[in-house]
């Protein structure tokens, strides 16, 4: 099969649901992804909502309240939403080596010992205990009161990290979200695992092999095509272990070769047709999307004419018409605009203008405001 960049970028936001987007709900995006990176409430909530036909902010807002979607830490060590009956086996192939990041910083950097962590976690557990849903400052507060030999260490970070540590062992997990006025990101909170989730398989008793394989099988149905670094990084898993994944599944599996990486996807995805029309063909997204963060060895396939910089991420959002990056982003709200100051590569032309107003116009719509376009002069 002979493909290029702009075939396998193209391919991949058809995969994602970024064009042609379902008539599923935000939970069904959410499952088909196996998981969305989500460290900005707001931002992160229009990168699942762009991938539904009919996009609105009360759908994952009534998922996360819910819990059919948890925002949590796993697969990488940051924040994502992943459907609530996936957060147990996502968690049990990722937080081996997730686990060991936050514990050291918590024992290593901080100087917690084993005990004073275990000690710390009990008393959280025993606040959550009866349903209660907690903030971070409330926990925090919480934990300086009843451990108060160690409360001058508790600071924000210590907390962030031991909550992020209590999450990767399945321990808690994300309660309801409290909204916000005026805007605002609403305010994160932490439940007890076993209140949200269920059950919590036994380490011992975890399928690695198993869990490898659906990791890999998930993966490639919502981001293929991807290489076996991509799944590697997205996951955390070793490069050993994605290719495992991989080959547990291959038989329901295709591949190419392009440029010296070898391309996986579900054998039954082809590429889109040269004369297929993109749609919606503009797209205003966060820089941690997943059709940007959830790749990395073959990332730079949004960019095939090599325009981008490639030293740091200055930006937080980028433009992206026909699957190419075009710009960096910048998005302002007030509280009557959304505003979309785009720094682009090259002049963008009267379609990829159209194409960017027209995304703008969405996004904007979503959350109730009237959208700005201002691009900066090249």
């Amino acid at each position: 099969m002979g493909v290029d960049d702009t075939t396998i970028a193209r391919w991949r936001l058809r995969s994602q649901r970024l064009t042609r987007p379902g008539p599923g709900a935000a939970g069904d995006v959410v499952r088909h992804l196996a998981g969305v990176q989500a460290e900005n409430p707001l931002q992160s909530a229009w990168a699942v909502a762009t991938r539904t036909a009919d996009p609105d902010a009360a759908d994952l807002a009534g998922a996360l309240a819910s819990g059919d979607v948890l925002r949590t830490h796993v697969l990488r060590s940051t924040w994502h939403y992943v459907a609530r009956e996936d957060a147990d086996w996502l968690l049990a192939v990722s937080a081996p080596s997730l686990l060991r990041i936050t514990g050291g910083q918590l024992h290593g950097e901080l100087g917690f010992t084993e005990v004073e962590t275990g000690r710390l976690g009990d008393l959280v557990l025993e606040a959550l205990d009866g349903g209660a849903h907690l903030s971070r400052p409330e926990v925090a507060a919480l934990l300086r009161e009843r451990a108060p030999d160690l409360a001058e260490r508790l600071t924000g970070r210590a907390v962030m990290l031991l909550m992020a540590h209590l999450e990767m062992d399945r321990r808690v997990c994300s309660g309801a979200p409290r909204p916000a006025a005026g805007g605002k990101e609403p305010q994160h909170t932490y439940a007890a695992w076993s209140a949200r989730v269920g059950a919590r398989t036994a380490d011992a008793d975890v399928d690695r092999e198993g869990a490898l394989a659906d990791l890999a099988r998930r993966y490639l149905a919502g981001h293929g095509p991807a290489t076996a670094k991509d799944l590697s990084y997205w996951a955390t898993v070793t490069l050993t272990e994605a290719k495992r994944g991989i080959a547990a599944v291959a038989d329901g599996l295709a591949s190419f070769d392009h440029e010296g990486r070898t391309y996986w996807h579900p054998a039954d995805q082809r590429p889109p047709a040269d004369d297929e029309v993109a749609d919606p063909a503009g797209h205003l997204l966060q820089l941690l999307d997943e059709t940007y963060r959830g790749y990395q060895d073959s990332r730079w396939v949004l960019d095939p004419d090599g325009l981008v910089p490639r030293g740091r991420e200055a930006a937080v959002g980028m433009a992206l018409v026909d699957a190419r990056l075009v710009a960096w982003m910048r998005r302002t709200l007030t509280a009557r605009t959304a505003r979309f100051d785009l720094t682009p590569f090259r002049p963008l032309t009267p379609p990829e203008r159209r194409a960017v107003d027209a995304a703008a116009e969405r996004y904007a719509g979503h959350l109730g405001l009237e959208p700005e376009v201002r691009v900066a002069d090249g």
